[in-house]
């Protein structure tokens, strides 16, 4: 059968794979530690899903404006100006099936066919093969471990060529953790703006923030760039409503509206009663995400500590997300090989670094109970150990 070539060509999410893997031996009685999927481990706040099943109970179950209800809008738009510093009018905003459909949708608006798109690498894994579909070309820019596993403004001017449309920037990073400086973020933003460049900021992770780090909005550092850039949000991570599926961005007038309309021929709005719910999240109390992500924080201290005292194993501190991207290298096996051999023989479940640009890494998500964490270490020092 002949396939559409730009599907045929997705390689399948391996974070879904090997979650996937995990959830099959644990339904088949396996005891598994998995730290694969990025979900919180919470439960959606209480007056977040009594905002959605109000809304149902009055009978908010029909179709909602292709763009997103007005409240919704209205309440991101404030969220925007006053905790990021970003001015937004409710035209500029599109609610979406989730941020990674609100990434989706800006590539296919912005790249015209060999577009080039520059991703800092390590990445997260979807970015390219968006790019792919849309029919621009992903170029990586590679951080060392000596910067922190992040890119510099030098190494992007290098990289950018006649064809280059757009620079990917997500600060608090998945899968490294790492946070952009308020310094550094305007370095790269410079070079974008000086070259006529997008700039897509993938913002999801911007509440779990730790070691007195803040995550800048790179919108907000001068009107320059401002003009330039496109801010992409959620609910998922800092409310912990994976399922709910809402994101949104922002960003000029023109790329909102070539969205919208792509939207409008895909999937149209997102589910009406669960909108409902994101008001609550954005106009309600603040504490769940404050209680969520000091939790994280005490599970990152801990987990970095005993992943580091493992012999072999090396991994830059992260200040952000909720992450570990340790380095593997040493034991000579491919993140895939050192992924399925770790699975098989001790049934834990963590994340190849391959697919995040990064082969010598993995991933291991602390979104998850500090017992978990506690039992995996002990499983990963008795792998290692048997190499």
């Amino acid at each position: 059968m002949e396939l559409n070539e730009r599907i045929a060509g997705i390689s399948p999410s391996l974070t879904l794979a090997i979650d996937a893997k995990a959830k099959a031996l644990a339904a088949a009685g396996e005891k598994v530690c998995g730290f694969g999927a990025g979900e919180p481990d919470f439960d959606t706040p209480e007056h977040i899903k009594e905002a959605a099943a109000k809304a149902l109970r009055d009978g908010k179950t029909k179709y909602a404006p292709n763009d997103g209800i007005m409240e919704l809008r209205a309440a991101i738009s404030d969220k925007l100006s006053s905790e990021n510093k970003l001015s937004y009018k409710q035209e500029q905003i599109l609610v979406s099936n989730g941020a990674k459909h609100s990434l989706f949708n800006i590539f296919m608006a912005l790249c015209r066919e060999g577009d080039e798109v520059l991703i800092p690498a390590p990445f997260w894994l979807s970015y390219p093969e968006m790019v792919r579909v849309a029919g621009g070309k992903p170029v990586f820019v590679s951080g060392t471990e000596a910067h922190g596993l992040k890119v510099t403004a030098s190494q992007l001017e290098a990289a950018i060529t006649p064809r280059t449309k757009a620079l990917v920037l997500n600060s608090p990073s998945n899968p490294t953790g790492m946070v952009y400086s308020h310094a550094e973020l305007r370095a790269l933003a410079e070079v974008a703006v000086k070259h006529n460049l997008y700039i897509v900021s993938d913002e999801i992770y911007e509440r779990m923030v730790y070691d007195g780090m803040e995550a800048v909005s790179v919108g907000a550092l001068s009107s320059e760039i401002f003009k330039r850039t496109i801010t992409v949000n959620g609910f998922s991570k800092p409310y912990a409503m994976t399922g709910w599926r809402l994101g949104y961005f922002a960003g000029p007038i023109e790329i909102v509206k070539a969205s919208s309309a792509f939207q409008s021929h895909s999937t149209s709005a997102p589910n009406t009663f669960a909108q409902y719910g994101a008001v609550a999240a954005l106009r309600g109390p603040q504490d769940c995400v404050t209680k969520m992500v000091q939790a994280f924080d005490e599970r990152r201290k801990f987990f970095h500590e005993r992943l580091t005292a493992i012999k072999g194993i090396t991994c830059v501190k992260p200040v952000g997300a909720f992450y570990m991207f340790p380095n593997i290298a040493s034991f000579g096996l491919s993140s895939l090989q050192f992924a399925e051999k770790l699975l098989l023989q001790e049934k834990m479940a963590v994340v190849p670094g391959l697919p995040f640009g990064a082969d010598a890494h993995i991933r291991l998500s602390y979104a998850c109970s500090m017992a978990n964490i506690e039992e995996g270490m002990v499983r990963l020092e008795r792998f290692v150990k048997a190499l």
